[in-house]
């Protein structure tokens, strides 16, 4: 097929250097034998040479060795590889939590910085904008992250859910009378983590899974800091110098599981592509899919 593409492309060049000879009509005659080749030849050497661009090109396309194959891993339902969705929903779910992570910081910076410092005011005014951006970037990681038991991703997200609609009810019904912006409210107001616990709730089980499934420091020990701030403010048990001290360890640990995520390998945040790809099957496919694996460990055997 690639050497008819370019014995057309060279018959083409023939025609069309054939067809634009300049005709003694428009042009005035040569004096010269010299410029006389030169003139008619000239296309049909360009199109020689962009034939030969062609068969290299043709060529080229069959030529495996110029494409990388994918890598082809071995999953419990069969074989897999990562394709460019993957890498895409991959990138998107790390970028959430980048998101998450940077605002996160950005709000609680307001407990560390001066009285006196020309943002602490601007940043105290305006603290509920990055709590907004933080909780996106959040759900947007809970729709991308690959968990194999589905219920407890649909969990997580049902969490977040219920803590983004919480949110929003206290700080219209609470925040906004009290002339507060909703977190400098839940800070005086201790009671109001209920409303948004459900939200911190579901990024405690978002690090959990990370710190369980790759076994990273920072994810397991901000599984035990994250829900033990909340119940220390809650329950009111905890020293303000104690919460402060937990706080910052949680902005500084949050900053380092997000930027370690860039490196990881895409294909751990995928997991074993097979297992969802044998879910997302019907039942009855699902038992023909395992009666065939049988046989083939059967047959190995």
């Amino acid at each position: 097929m690639a050497m008819a593409m370019v014995t057309a492309s060279s018959s083409s060049s023939a025609i069309f250097s054939d067809s634009r000879r300049p005709s003694s009509r428009c042009y005035r005659k040569p004096t010269s034998t010299y410029n006389t080749d030169h003139l008619f030849n000239l296309p049909l050497q360009i199109h020689r040479h962009r034939a030969a661009s062609s068969e290299v090109k043709c060529q080229a396309a069959r030529d495996d060795g110029f494409l990388e194959p994918p890598t082809v891993y071995q999953g419990v339902y069969g074989p897999w590889s990562v394709d460019s969705s993957d890498i895409r929903e991959v990138i998107l779910y790390r970028s959430g939590l980048v998101t998450a992570a940077t605002s996160f910081v950005l709000a609680s910076s307001a407990v560390f910085l001066p009285d006196d410092f020309v943002l602490t005011d601007l940043l105290k005014q305006n603290i509920d904008i990055p709590y907004a951006i933080g909780a996106a970037g959040l759900g947007l990681s809970l729709v991308l992250i690959h968990i194999y038991v589905t219920e407890i991703k649909r969990s997580l997200q049902a969490l977040w859910v219920l803590g983004v609609v919480g949110s929003i009810a206290a700080k219209i019904c609470l925040a906004q009378p009290a002339d507060e912006s909703l977190v400098q409210y839940v800070v005086d107001n201790p009671v109001a983590v209920w409303f948004v616990g459900p939200l911190f709730a579901a990024l405690t089980g978002l690090v959990f899974k990370e710190g369980l499934c790759y076994g990273k420091l920072e994810a397991g020990v901000l599984t035990f800091i994250i829900p033990l701030v909340l119940l220390g403010h809650l329950s009111g048990l905890m020293d303000d110098g104690v919460k402060v001290s937990l706080l910052g360890a949680w902005m500084a640990l949050f900053v380092i599981f997000a930027a370690r995520k860039f490196t990881q390998p895409i294909k751990d945040d995928i997991g074993d592509k097979s297992v969802f790809t044998f879910n997302a099957l019907p039942e009855e496919e699902k038992t023909a899919l395992i009666q065939k694996l049988e046989q083939q460990k059967l047959s190995d055997s």
